[in-house]
């Protein structure tokens, strides 16, 4: 499932759109925004795969919430003005739906977005590691990841999403399971279900949270919260 989010000013046409997210059975929709300020707060501490963003609000347009990401999920733009098309395809956007916007517009779009995924997304056999990085084939080449510039890794059901220090995060086809078997145990750590993280990279932990940048928030769940504090009375 790709989690999906929507923003427009406009609540019949945020209400269209998060129908049609709701109807599309590979899209799940995780929240609906009416400003792209409330959206920003949500990104901060939720992932997100997928946004539909309009283009033109008050306050903070599309284009300009978009380029204000540091990490942006996958971006379709929506609007009622097609001469914004040219400037949204400059900020990476994987498509551009004009208003009125119907099912089947969007549906072709929908599966656009679904084929990026799964032409990003490489087999788990693919990936490689030592004792000092991984080796991840990701858009026909052979990335290597070394495991100090990995902060934490995110689980996005088939898939899991490495967030690094200096870079973009790097997307591959692999659970959660395989790739913490490829972890050295003694720095990297699983805390929940969806999120393993670097041991060395922790520096702030905030009522069973683990917060990176200020603004990133990693739940220590209650499965794995006793191994955690065993850590943290040991290190801390």
């Amino acid at each position: 499932m790709i989690r999906s989010i929507a923003i427009d000013d406009e609540p019949l046409a945020l209400e269209q759109i998060g129908d049609y997210i709701q109807k599309t059975p590979f899209l799940k929709l995780t929240g609906l925004f009416d400003s792209a300020i409330k959206a920003m707060e949500f990104l901060s501490t939720t992932p997100a795969d997928l946004m539909f963003v309009d283009i033109n609000m008050p306050d903070l347009s599309g284009i300009d919430f978009v380029r204000s990401l540091i990490n942006p999920p996958r971006i379709v733009f929506v609007t009622a003005y097609s001469d914004h098309a040219l400037e949204g395809f400059r900020v990476d956007a994987l498509d551009y739906l004009l208003k009125p916007v119907s099912y089947s517009d969007f549906l072709k779009s929908a599966n656009k977005v679904k084929g990026w995924f799964n032409s990003n997304l490489q087999d788990p056999a693919e990936i490689k590691s030592n004792k000092s990085f991984l080796f991840i084939k990701s858009d026909y080449k052979l990335l290597r990841i070394n495991f100090e510039d990995i902060k934490y890794i995110e689980g996005m059901n088939e898939y899991i999403r490495i967030h690094l220090t200096n870079s973009k995060p790097v997307m591959t086809l692999m659970s959660m399971k395989a790739i913490e078997i490829l972890l050295p145990a003694d720095r990297f750590m699983r805390v929940h279900r969806s999120y393993i993280v670097s041991l060395s990279k922790i520096s702030v932990i905030e009522r069973n949270r683990i917060v990176f940048d200020g603004k990133i928030y990693i739940p220590v769940s209650e499965q794995y919260v006793k191994r955690f504090q065993e850590y943290i009375d040991t290190n801390f």
